[in-house]
């Protein structure tokens, strides 16, 4: 079975982040990733990590001044100071902590006229400092039906990204919820794709609760990675139906060290 990350953004939120990783580290997860770490100081996080020998798969750059209502500027025409602002803000904090990835937020843009350039040219950028740094940049499609007017919201529009900016560092963040709830098939994407996959998340569609039951059958998604050899972890993105302690039936039956 393929190795597991637990995402910080979402479980055992009662805890500040470096008792998360702890907790992480306590149910027996392989690795670690956050969105938005940026209110704690980075040697502490690093502290943490170094305790439990939990590595930092990704986080991603901050929402931008106006918070969720951006919900990045990458693809932001009018605000490339800020996105680049951020961008550095991530791959420092990325190499601070020993973070492998940096996933850049393009925004909600509705698509509109200039915006992809702008989302090509800062990933370009973004690229430049996290290579210097030696850190990844991914691109994740997030569904229009959880975050409205997304600018990247379609494998198929991550994947054109990926053919413009044309820098190795610069991968796909594939997540079954994403795809399942955009109606695509997260098998076939996986099948077809994995080579430009730098990490893969899961959760349950369409509640995008633990990744046990609902549209996509996740048990399938595992046994595909580890029969195409997918050596990353599978981010476990998903939002606990009650308590995270109480929804980590699905991992002791797919964990990797038992």
């Amino acid at each position: 079975m393929p190795r597991f990350s637990a995402n910080l953004g979402f479980l055992w939120l009662e805890h500040d982040l470096p008792a998360r990783i702890r907790a992480a580290a306590a149910a027996g997860f392989d690795a670690v990733e956050c969105h938005f770490p940026y209110g704690d100081e980075p040697a502490a996080i690093r502290a943490a990590l170094d305790e439990t020998g939990l590595g930092m798969v990704s986080l991603n750059t901050a929402l931008g001044a106006n918070g969720a209502d951006d919900f990045g500027v990458a693809a932001r025409p009018d605000r490339v100071a800020e996105a680049r602002r951020l961008i550095r803000d991530a791959v420092d904090y990325a190499e601070a902590i020993g973070c492998a990835n940096v996933s850049v937020l393009a925004g909600r843009t509705g698509r509109a006229d200039g915006c992809e350039a702008t989302f090509v040219d800062n990933l370009r950028h973004a690229a430049e400092l996290a290579s210097a740094a030696g850190v990844g940049v991914l691109v994740e499609p997030i569904s229009v039906v959880a975050v409205d007017g997304y600018h990247c919201h379609t494998v198929a529009q991550g994947l054109d990204a990926l053919d413009a900016v044309d820098r190795p560092g610069v991968r796909l963040m594939l997540d079954t919820f994403h795809v399942g709830v955009a109606g695509d098939d997260p098998i076939a994407l996986l099948t077809d794709h994995l080579d430009r996959i730098g990490h893969v998340q899961v959760a349950s569609v369409p509640d995008r609760s633990e990744p046990d039951h609902g549209e996509v059958d996740q048990d399938a998604v595992f046994a595909l990675l580890d029969r195409l050899g997918y050596t990353g972890t599978v981010g476990a993105e998903y939002r606990p139906a009650t308590t995270t302690e109480a929804g980590l039936g699905w991992f002791a039956a797919h964990r990797s060290t038992p």
